[in-house]
């Protein structure tokens, strides 16, 4: 074998987005770097460079018939969050080549947007803010019947993935109770990371403060719907942080705008979202442009993450920084490919 090439196919992501000064240098060191940016590399110059890759870097197509043409190649480190169907996973898993994606780089910073959000839901700090600027505050304790305070709450985490576990130190100065409802995790998982596993209609009934954290899957498309928003008491708050799709979007909405709960979302069925979409006008939805995980560092750390395990690989260890898709799960994924934020400068 002449020397290993690395494909670089990273659309949505960028060189320059994800790599800090130093850090394709040291990519270039460890193989021969061949990269296409701007958009996704064209089927040809991938299919030139399998046999000679032994890693690929982004949401390339990798069917079975290419990994057939990659008798070398050790790892596929996708630069987004989510583990796409775009790779034969069965094959992948059968020869030892490791699958990985960026999902830990984005989950403190998502999570650190999603307890600002319960703060701002419990004490009404958007809603007041925009009362005060159309005449219509009120002081002191008429400013606040609505609202609650966070500490102490019972709180309900739906999905207990990488997101859910950033975000429990961040709510601990707060002593708040804590549900988990995540069917793939067993009870004692749960319990020891001190959190009470129940069932989520139980979730739903006892929380007053209720994050969805799940990924979509082949099996909870939509598992949230009119039946389990009419179990959340009255003026509780709901936050969206995950995938749109985990819930039926329009009555989210429509419970919301009726005043059952209030809430915030920073995903939605359909991205950019149209200019005349009503609920832009729903009173007690704080909205958010899927912007929660897009922060410069986060993407650094991706590179960060790629570079470490990369490195580890090729030295015949295992991966330590990204996520490992797993056997049972991967295919079950629903995950849509993400934009590129290359033009808006993120």
């Amino acid at each position: 074998m002449t020397e290993p090439v690395i494909l670089f196919d990273p659309y949505p992501r960028s060189r320059e987005l994800i790599f800090r000064e130093g850090q394709w240098e040291r990519l270039q060191a460890m193989g021969r770097v061949v990269g296409h940016e701007g958009g996704r590399m064209p089927g040809d110059m991938v299919d030139t460079y399998l046999p000679e890759t032994v890693a690929v870097i982004g949401q390339t197509d990798l069917p079975a018939g290419r990994l057939d043409r990659a008798p070398h190649l050790k790892a596929i480190l996708n630069v987004e969050g989510n583990f796409l169907p775009t790779v034969d996973y069965d094959i992948c898993f059968r020869r030892g080549i490791h699958v990985l994606a960026a999902a830990p780089a984005f989950a403190r910073p998502v999570a650190e947007c999603a307890l600002a959000f319960a703060l701002d839901l419990a004490r009404r700090i958007t809603f007041s803010d925009r009362a005060f600027r159309q005449g219509r505050e009120q002081y002191g304790l008429e400013g606040n019947r609505e609202g609650f305070s966070l500490s102490g709450s019972p709180v309900g985490l739906i999905g207990f993935g990488n997101l859910a576990r950033a975000l429990l130190p961040l709510l601990a100065p707060f002593r708040c109770h804590i549900r988990v409802f995540d069917p793939w995790l067993p009870d004692g998982f749960i319990r020891e990371h001190h959190c009470e596993p129940v069932a989520l209609d139980d979730l739903l009934r006892q929380s007053r403060v209720i994050f969805i954290l799940a990924a979509v899957t082949a099996e909870n498309e939509g598992f949230i719907g009119e039946r389990e928003f009419s179990l959340i008491p009255k003026g509780s708050a709901v936050l969206l942080m995950s995938r749109a799709a985990v819930v039926d979007f329009p009555v989210f909405v429509r419970f919301v705008r009726e005043g059952h709960f209030v809430a915030a979302t920073d995903v939605f069925p359909e991205e950019p979202v149209p200019a005349d979409d009503p609920l832009r006008d729903v009173e007690g939805l704080l909205l958010s442009a899927h912007r929660t995980a897009g922060v410069r560092d986060a993407f650094y750390r991706i590179g960060d993450m790629v570079i470490d395990d990369l490195g580890l690989i090729l030295q015949g260890l295992p991966p330590l920084r990204m996520q490992a898709a797993r056997r049972e799960t991967a295919a079950r994924y629903k995950s849509k490919p993400g934009r590129s934020y290359e033009k808006k400068g993120r």
